[in-house]
């Protein structure tokens, strides 16, 4: 039987396995930051490490709660993850974001950590194009998602320089204050 919220979506135009393509790939780039985060969080060390770990942590706790939030929706719309973790690595959206070949080198950290968020909201961004006034559910959930990737990036664009950011402590590690509405696990789960 075909469900009626997936019905509607394409009746409004969506090519419904192009958007859950899209859905799994940036899934897989969420599952893959968090992996790749832990690594880098490792490397945050000395004076200049330690001032970004805490904001690397909720970049990295949130980036989970992305994923955690996008798998739902994937299988709302009939799709599935891959079964396979290599094959599911190897679709993300995003590059992988490796250590820096110098891992003390904190600068080349944040670097790291800034591209992937950029990409993240290029994605999140493309989500949100293509499921504006169409696909209402997705939408909001790829926006919420989206405002946590601008913030993430934001922040590590601070670290660098690059401009103010205004960032304020989370209350919590990896709060995810747009995202939370949408996790059927908590954020400390």
């Amino acid at each position: 039987m075909k469900l009626v919220s997936r019905q509607l979506v394409e009746e409004a135009g969506i090519d419904v396995d192009k958007l859950l393509d899209m859905l799994v790939t940036n899934a897989s780039a969420e599952l893959t930051t968090y992996f790749y985060y832990t690594h880098l969080r490792f490397c945050l060390t000395g004076l200049d490490g330690e001032s970004v770990k805490e904001i690397a942590e909720d970049a990295r706790i949130e980036d989970r709660n992305h994923f955690e939030a996008l798998c739902p929706r994937i299988y709302e719309l009939g799709g599935a993850l891959p079964n396979d973790m290599v094959e599911f690595h190897n679709g993300s959206a995003c590059p992988p974001a490796k250590l820096p070949d110098d891992p003390t080198d904190t600068k080349a950290l944040i670097e790291v950590l800034l591209k992937a968020e950029q990409c993240a909201v290029r994605g999140y961004t493309e989500l949100c194009h293509y499921t504006c006034g169409k696909d209402h559910r997705t939408y909001a959930l790829v926006q919420a998602i989206l405002n946590e990737e601008i913030e993430h990036e934001a922040w590590f664009a601070e670290f660098l320089g690059e401009h103010r950011s205004g960032h304020f402590r989370r209350r919590r590690v990896g709060e995810s204050p747009f995202v939370s509405k949408f996790l059927h696990v908590g954020p400390d789960s």
